[in-house]
């Protein structure tokens, strides 16, 4: 039996930047830090960034400014995530990753702002609409996650994906997982199938992983699915698809905010929808927040997101308006007419 590994990288991993590796071989003490309302490629990256880390002889904190969601606590090493940095780590390195803009770490950003006006930050992202905020940017518009960027990384730094008894393969394949929506959106790549192989090889169990992401939901999370398919809206013969999710249905569910996951994703299984769009109220500030989907060929997410400051992908953007629900769905919605209704197929 030939041994571990068998599939190769190599052809994909001249892609890491030289500098990216040195930094992190260099760094002794690193925060690893991913945006606020995490998913699994945030926080996959960042656990494994910080086990790479390790591997080299260095200390790593990863980091989240909010709590660690239910549905992501069956992966190994989700309790390692503090919401603050370690007050006895004298950083010289800081990670930032899966975030296309510095904002989006959240208010840990506010209350340790000497910290990374102070320490150099290495940002690894996959969103073309990144604004290169870091001393190093990687940033790869064409990886499907920034887990699949990090895959890459571990190979380059000679660190086995079997680190840590199968939780570096499996943090990285939750991230791969997610953000192609089970290898089903059009971000993946064949380089994105050779990553997942590499990782199902070393012990990640894609199926199980799949399955908790995918197939396995809170009974509180399918009532407020409903709640919110309930009052699906439609324009232009079906073309353009929203819905709203208020704080009233956390409330009257039971549900958390971060149940809310997937919810677009739903809307865009409309057969007739050129654009679907999730109007998220925000508890505490009067802001909304928007998610957007759209079908391949069609309208860019991009330019809708980013018409309100927003950004992400092609097909999966998002936008943070400060502008209370109502408001926020008038003024996007009229923006997304256009752009729909100028797509021909």
């Amino acid at each position: 039996m030939n041994s571990y590994p068998r599939v190769d990288l190599s052809e994909y991993t001249a892609a890491v930047p030289d500098e990216v590796v040195e930094r992190l071989r260099r760094a002794r003490r690193v925060l690893t830090i991913c945006h606020e309302n995490p998913e699994a490629d945030a926080l996959g990256s960042a656990l494994a960034i910080a086990m790479l880390v390790e591997a080299g002889g260095g200390v790593a904190t990863p980091v989240c400014a909010d709590p660690m969601p239910a549905m992501y606590k069956f992966l190994p090493g989700m309790e390692r995530f503090r919401q603050e940095p370690d007050p006895t780590l004298d950083y010289d390195l800081l990670v930032v990753g899966d975030c296309g803009e510095l904002e989006r770490i959240g208010p840990v950003l506010e209350s340790h702002r000497g910290l990374f006006e102070r320490v150099p930050i290495l940002d690894i992202d996959h969103h073309l609409s990144n604004r290169r905020f870091g001393a190093v940017d990687w940033v790869d518009p064409d990886s499907s996650a920034t887990c699949e960027m990090v895959t890459l990384l571990a190979r380059r730094m000679g660190v086995p994906l079997t680190s840590g008894n199968g939780m570096l393969a499996a943090a990285l394949a939750a991230g791969v997982i997610m953000d192609t929506a089970n290898f089903q959106h059009s971000n993946t790549t064949p380089r994105t199938l050779v990553v997942a192989a590499v990782l199902r090889e070393a012990g990640a169990p894609l199926s199980e992983i799949a399955r908790r992401l995918y197939r396995s939901k809170p009974n509180t999370q399918l009532v407020l699915f409903g709640r919110v398919l309930a009052r699906m809206g439609t324009d232009l013969e079906g073309r353009l698809v929203w819905s709203t999710l208020e704080l009233a249905d956390l409330a009257a569910t039971g549900a958390g905010s971060a149940e809310s996951e997937g919810l677009v994703d739903m809307l865009a299984q409309s057969e007739t929808s050129e654009a679907s769009i999730l109007f998220k109220e925000v508890d505490g500030d009067g802001s909304t927040r928007v998610s957007i989907r759209t079908r391949e060929g069609g309208v860019d997410a991009t330019v809708l997101a980013g018409t309100f400051g927003g950004g992400g992908h092609a097909r999966a953007s998002g936008a943070t308006l400060q502008l209370p629900l109502d408001e926020a769905r008038r003024v996007v919605l009229a923006r997304a007419a256009t752009l729909v209704a100028a797509v021909q197929h």
